[in-house]
């Protein structure tokens, strides 16, 4: 059939025209972009999860840049705390310089005091100094802030990590289900022949000497003049008992005494010893275990990391002491997500001298000239004992921070790191044009394109044909 007024085989040409022009547009704009998903249209579905997966890589991105960003918050921290540890050495060889005393000269002794309030005073100014884009670290503004905490039951607290919700508090519930008792040797009231006794304490061991008929006041008084070095101090009791008991609490101190030679109160021969052992209280800490060492509590859990020293009638008792953390302490996002397990929260308390130490050995303050005690007045063994706490607690810190900087951070940007790069990948997948698809298939609409061109050409001149059915 011929017809002039409608050239359908033109129309279909055309139509494929344009379709396969369309198809070469799109080959050209994912080539030049990149993308096969340029818009919504290109493919629904894909785009979703695409832009769901990309929500992802931004948040993981985020996590990465966090973490590292805390890793240099920490390094700036440590760097501080590692001069701080050298000032704290420093100040235990002027203390035993000092302790020399019938080798050194009162200008000496006056000097090297000097040098103690110079160390004492650089350690503060470290304390006050350190900072990290502004906000101070090592002045106790990152530590945790405490409320309801009662002295009589817990001497000294120390909250190194708590996971507190926002705009919350945390209650800590410290529980001794079982005392802590001293070391406890009782011996009656018998007469003591010639005897020579070993004392022996946590802190040493001592001989003693006794003539036949020693009073139980007598031996109770030679064993008090040795306390300092073995550690174990004596009373008697109103029934005329001799208590022999370890100035610490837990099963670190022990007191044993035994008999070189004679008899000891008629009931230790020669030969024999006689010990007793302390124990530590076991206490709980918010339903969990804690480890208990003397007076010394310390709780690590997932939601709280700290350090209780208890007074002695606390410990020796069974009751309960609670307490609440309502803020402070350092959070930092290292997960994509914003909840409690993507969130590391840590607490760094001050390091000025005025906190290094604690209230059962005392304070790092309390050796400078004018302190309680004073180290030029002749208090080396307190000062040593202070400067040895301050010692293990910047050790202490520093390792911590180490183990969080190691253990969490470290190892989070690792795992981050390759969920993003499986996330990217997968993105990728969906998202990003396969370039030998898209040339082959832009080489495939060329050629349509010049074929429907030739087809519309023809098509065309077939109303021509009609003419010739005029005779023309």
């Amino acid at each position: 059939m011929t017809r002039i007024n409608t050239n359908v085989p033109a129309i279909v040409a055309m139509g494929r025209f344009r379709n396969n022009t369309n198809d070469l547009y799109t080959r050209l704009e994912r080539l030049s972009t990149g993308l096969r998903i340029n818009r919504g249209k290109d493919d629904p579905a894909g785009l979703i999860a695409s832009e769901g997966l990309r929500k992802e890589m931004r948040g993981l991105q985020a996590a990465i840049s966090n973490t590292q960003r805390a890793i240099n918050v920490i390094s700036v921290a440590e760097g501080s705390l590692n001069e701080v540890s050298a000032l704290l050495l420093d100040l235990k060889a002027l203390v035993l310089d000092i302790a020399n005393e019938g080798a050194v000269s009162d200008e000496e002794v006056y000097a090297d005091q000097l040098e103690i309030d110079a160390i004492l005073s650089s350690i503060d100014r470290i304390a006050n100094t350190t900072t990290f884009a502004g906000k101070k670290l090592l002045n106790g503004a990152l530590g945790y802030q405490i409320s309801g905490i009662n002295t009589t039951e817990i001497a000294h607290t120390n909250v190194f990590a708590a996971q507190i919700i926002e705009g919350g508090s945390k209650q800590v519930v410290l529980e001794v289900q079982s005392a802590a008792e001293l070391a406890h040797l009782s011996f009656a009231a018998l007469s003591t022949s010639a005897t020579t006794v070993e004392v022996a304490g946590r802190t040493g061991v001592d001989i003693l000497s006794f003539q036949s008929g020693a009073t139980q006041a007598d031996i109770a008084q030679a064993i008090n003049g040795i306390t300092d070095s073995t550690g174990v101090r004596a009373i008697v009791s109103s029934d005329g008992q001799l208590h022999l008991l370890s100035t610490e609490f837990g099963s670190d101190a022990f007191v044993s005494v035994r008999s070189v030679t004679g008899t000891f109160m008629s009931t230790t021969a020669a030969g024999t010893t006689t010990r007793d052992d302390g124990f530590d209280p076991i206490v709980i800490v918010n339903g969990q275990l804690a480890n208990s060492k003397g007076l010394r509590v310390d709780t690590r859990t997932q939601g709280l990391e700290a350090r209780f020293y208890l007074t002695s009638g606390f410990a020796t008792g069974t009751t309960t002491s609670t307490f609440q953390i309502t803020g402070g302490g350092a959070l930092f996002q290292i997960t994509p997500q914003v909840n409690l397990q993507g969130q590391l929260q840590i607490g760094i308390d001050s390091i000025s001298t005025a906190n290094l130490g604690n209230t059962v050995t005392r304070f790092l303050s309390d050796i400078r000239s004018g302190g309680a005690f004073e180290v030029a007045r002749g208090n080396y063994m307190k000062a040593e004992e202070i400067i040895t706490e301050a010692i293990n607690q910047v050790a202490s810190l520093r390792g911590r921070l180490g183990a969080v900087q190691k253990q969490k951070m470290e190892t989070n940007i690792n795992s981050q790191q390759i969920a993003y790069e499986n996330v990217t990948a997968s993105e990728s997948a969906i998202r990003d044009a396969d370039y030998a698809v898209e040339v082959s298939a832009l080489t495939r609409a060329q050629i349509l394109i010049q074929g429907t061109q030739l087809t519309l050409s023809v098509a065309q001149q077939v109303p021509q044909t009609a003419l010739g059915l005029l005779g023309g």
